[in-house]
């Protein structure tokens, strides 16, 4: 009798399949027996108790669990915001698990870019000027910055909209100022909390198919955690985490049901309209 392949198996054989037939990308992220104790003693929560896992550039991940599962942890752990207890982090063959807070920021600045629930804009600052802050921690040059930002708005589809504040613009339309920022250093790997929690159905799926074209048109791997079937239905595999650790790893299309993806295609298709 052929023993059960491990965790992440069929995402290997089936979501990190390139879409060309040819090899397999290179991995972008690569974590090994990580865990994560808040407190010592009794007190000691154990949010992750020995997390491995492998991504490769170009994937699109969601990333699943109940509240207390863990998967806030991780995530703040693959964004460089926080250190392991234990355990190993690459980052494009880079180690960050034990860098201090100045290299782990650089890290953040030039590799990841951040997409929240709730925007983070600066609210007296507009469109343009938001998606120009990480540029500004950076030492992009003013000019470059400006045309870098255009660029990005235009691209997310707010090219009409460089002027406005966040409280000129809808939900759906701050959001998309959020992921503008986020790419506008040209980070590698775009990271989502929650990023339609604050949405209506339409925005979200607007947004959602926003990312799906980021990550398929361009190449950006993204990684998106969140508790809603209907939002992980967009990613091509979905990492689901329950008390610290992995418990399943899966191509979606074997972990979403049938009804929520044909109401996500259906989605989709409404916002290719609207777009």
């Amino acid at each position: 009798m052929n023993a059960r392949p491990p965790i992440g198996a069929a995402a290997e054989a089936g979501a990190r399949t390139p879409r060309n037939g040819g090899a397999l990308p290179e991995v972008l992220i690569e974590v090994h027996d990580l865990t994560k104790v808040y407190g010592t003693g009794d007190m000691a929560v154990h949010a992750l108790r020995g997390v491995s896992l492998t991504i490769r550039t170009g994937e699109f991940v969601a990333i699943m669990g109940p509240s207390g599962s863990g998967k806030s942890t991780f995530m703040h752990l693959l964004g460089c915001l926080d250190h392991p207890t234990s355990g190993t982090y690459a980052l494009a063959g880079q180690e960050v698990s034990r860098l201090g807070r100045d290299e782990l920021a650089l890290v953040r600045n030039k590799r990841i870019g951040f997409v929240f629930q709730s925007f983070n804009l600066l609210a007296r600052t507009t469109a343009e000027e938001n998606v120009e802050l990480p540029m500004v921690y950076a030492g992009v040059p003013v000019q470059e910055r400006a045309r870098r930002a255009v660029e990005v708005l235009q691209q997310v589809g707010l090219g009409d909209r460089l002027d406005h504040l966040p409280s000129e613009l809808s939900g759906g339309q701050q959001q998309r100022v959020a992921i503008g920022r986020a790419l506008a250093n040209n980070a590698p790997l775009l990271m989502a909390d929650e990023p339609t929690g604050n949405l209506d159905s339409a925005s979200s799926a607007d947004i959602m198919a926003l990312f799906r074209g980021l990550n398929r048109d361009h190449g950006i791997t993204v990684v998106v955690v969140t508790h809603d079937i209907t939002v992980a239905a967009w990613a091509e595999r979905v990492v689901t985490f329950k008390d610290g650790l992995i418990i399943d790893d899966r191509p979606s299309v074997e972990v979403v049901p049938p009804a929520v993806r044909s109401a996500v295609l259906a989605g989709a298709a409404a916002s290719e309209v609207r777009a």
